[in-house]
């Protein structure tokens, strides 16, 4: 079977019953569902929301997505095998397991087929929830420079590159394009810091300004819930991204959940704790095959200058990278999922089918 098949490239194609655009993101798409067929699915699934609650249908692709941009590799490659099934089993471990331990809970009602979702319509916290525990990456490449000051929270001199943190930090960015903020730049990912939240809580999107202990609370409980939990299979959770939101429950009442994935390969930054304790920084997450782009192209500035983004999505568009670099990502994502789940990862030969099958014999969902 030819490896290109086996990879979902393109999921905003299915024909899933809808009445509205299907809204397609870097690697998931969401089918937002008729009225009538969200109000069925909850009374034949008895899902513990409002009645009148919109549902989606979320589907993950094997699409790659680094540096803002989608890559490709050569024999037609659109995406790294495994990588959407991989993605999920993750994030569905730490969901059941934030379940089991008193944790909030996520916009996750079912999982019909492992590349799909299906999920309540949530508020969403417009703040990408940004939790660390080493000095890497670009703070760390900020840090060299001078820079002591992250989102409000001063760093002491003498921090090394790659070494953990005096504490676990908070540093959250914006989630879109915010307007109006004294201090806040109308851009996508700046960095904030919490006085900016508090004093502007409800343009952030909070139903309240104890919200913000609230998500930090669940911020640092669910970082050092997967972190525990990592550390038992000798990996290092070292700084992750988590997305909030707003659902009602059947009562109506309005709680504060977990959105989108969490602690996943694309989301965060895991290393091989034997390898580290030998000083050597092997990724079990994206940020290898980050580091492979900004060696492959002759010009890395492309790739970290937000100012040359017509460039970065030319040099996506028109490059087919090496086969080996999408297939040494798809061992990563593959090992990391069974290494946490236990659970072998099976590739499907059909995933598209597969979906449509599923939604239409268990859910009626197909036209």
């Amino acid at each position: 079977m030819n490896l290109a098949d086996q990879v979902l490239a393109v999921n905003n194609d299915l024909p899933i019953r809808t009445n509205k655009p299907v809204h397609s993101g870097k690697v998931r798409s969401v089918y937002w569902l008729t009225d009538e067929d969200s109000q069925r699915l909850i009374q034949e699934k008895g899902y513990d929301v409002a009645s009148d609650a919109p549902l989606a249908i979320m589907v993950i692709s094997d699409r790659i997505s680094a540096f803002d941009c989608i890559w490709h590799a050569q024999g037609g490659l659109k995406g790294v095998p495994g990588k959407g099934a991989a993605l999920n089993a993750i994030s569905n471990h730490w969901f059941k397991l934030f379940k089991e331990n008193g944790l909030a809970d996520s916009h996750i009602l079912d999982i019909p087929h492992p590349f799909v979702w299906i999920v309540q319509k949530a508020k969403p916290v417009k703040i990408e929830a940004i939790c660390r525990q080493y000095l890497t990456g670009s703070m760390w490449r900020s840090y060299e420079k001078g820079e002591r000051e992250f989102c409000g929270i001063k760093l002491p001199e003498g921090l090394g590159k790659d070494k953990a943190l005096p504490e676990i930090l908070i540093t959250p960015s914006t989630k879109g394009i915010l307007k109006g903020i004294p201090g806040v730049p109308e851009a996508d990912d700046v960095n904030i810091s919490r006085k900016n939240i508090e004093d502007n809580f409800a343009e952030f999107n909070f139903s309240s300004a104890e919200d913000i202990n609230l998500y930090e609370k669940y911020l640092k409980q669910g970082f050092e819930l997967i972190g525990k939990s990592l550390a038992e299979i000798d990996q290092i959770f070292v700084d992750t991204k988590f997305e909030f939101g707003y659902v009602e429950d059947a009562e109506g009442n309005e709680k504060l959940i977990y959105m989108d994935e969490v602690g996943t390969p694309d989301s965060s930054r895991i290393w091989d704790k034997n390898e580290y304790l030998q000083n050597n920084i092997v990724e079990n997450s994206k940020e290898g095959f980050r580091q492979f782009l900004l060696n492959h192209f002759p010009d890395p500035d492309i790739l970290l200058n937000k100012n040359r983004m017509d460039e970065r999505e030319a040099l996506a568009r028109n490059n087919e990278l090496p086969t080996d670099s999408l297939m040494d990502l798809s061992r990563t994502y593959i090992n990391i999922a069974e290494k946490i789940t236990g659970q072998k990862i099976v590739l499907s030969k059909n995933p598209k089918q597969e979906i449509i099958d599923v939604l239409s014999r268990d859910y009626g969902l197909i036209d």
